[in-house]
C-alpha cells in the first residue's frame, strides 16, 4: 500500500513539473512575440518622424514667413536653399533653410552677411533638399535621414514673391 502512495505522488509531481514547464513556454513566447511588436511599432515610429518632421519644419517655416514676407529659392554654396526675407526696424533680413553636410539648417542673417553653409544651425538629420518655385506654387523635396524622400507643395500667397 504504502508503494502505490510513493507512485501517485511521483506522477502527480511528474504532471505538475510537465505543466509548469507548458506554463513557462507560454509565458515565454508572449513575451518574445510582446518584443517583436514593440521593436517594430518603435521602428516604423521612428521612420515617419525622420520622414515627416524635416518636410513639416520647413512647411511650417514657409507658412510663418508668409505674413509680411517674401519668399525665394537661391543657390546658397553650391546647395538649394529657401530664403524667406523680413524686414525688422527697417532692417532686411533673410532666414535660409537648406540641407548642408548630412543636416537640415537654418541661418538667420542680415541680407548683405557674408556666410557658408557650415555657419546654419543644425536642425533635424536629413540628405537632400530639391527645391523649386513656380508660379507662386514652392516644390519641396526633401530625402530624410535613412534615404526617403518626401515631397511636399505649397501655394503661396500672390504678393509674395521675393525681390
Amino acid at each position: 500500500m504504502r508503494r502505490r502512495r510513493e507512485q501517485k505522488h511521483e506522477v502527480t509531481g511528474l504532471i505538475a513539473l510537465v505543466l509548469f514547464g507548458v506554463f513557462a513556454v507560454c509565458v515565454l513566447s508572449v513575451l518574445l512575440t510582446g518584443a517583436d511588436v514593440y521593436h517594430r511599432l518603435t521602428v516604423r515610429d521612428r521612420d515617419a518622424y525622420a520622414r515627416r518632421t524635416g518636410i513639416q519644419y520647413v512647411a511650417t517655416k514657409v507658412r510663418q514667413a508668409q505674413a509680411g514676407s517674401a519668399v525665394a529659392v537661391s543657390d546658397f554654396g553650391g546647395v538649394d536653399a529657401l530664403e524667406l526675407y523680413e524686414d525688422i526696424d527697417g532692417e532686411r533680413y533673410v532666414t535660409r533653410i537648406y540641407s548642408y553636410d548630412g543636416w537640415l539648417r537654418e541661418l538667420f542673417t542680415a541680407v548683405e552677411g557674408e556666410f557658408l553653409p557650415g555657419d546654419g544651425e543644425k536642425v533635424i538629420e536629413a540628405g537632400d533638399m530639391e527645391l523649386t518655385l513656380d508660379d507662386g506654387l514652392l516644390d519641396i523635396a526633401l530625402t530624410d535621414g535613412t534615404g526617403t524622400e518626401t515631397q511636399l507643395v505649397l501655394s503661396l500667397r500672390g504678393e509674395e514673391a521675393a525681390p
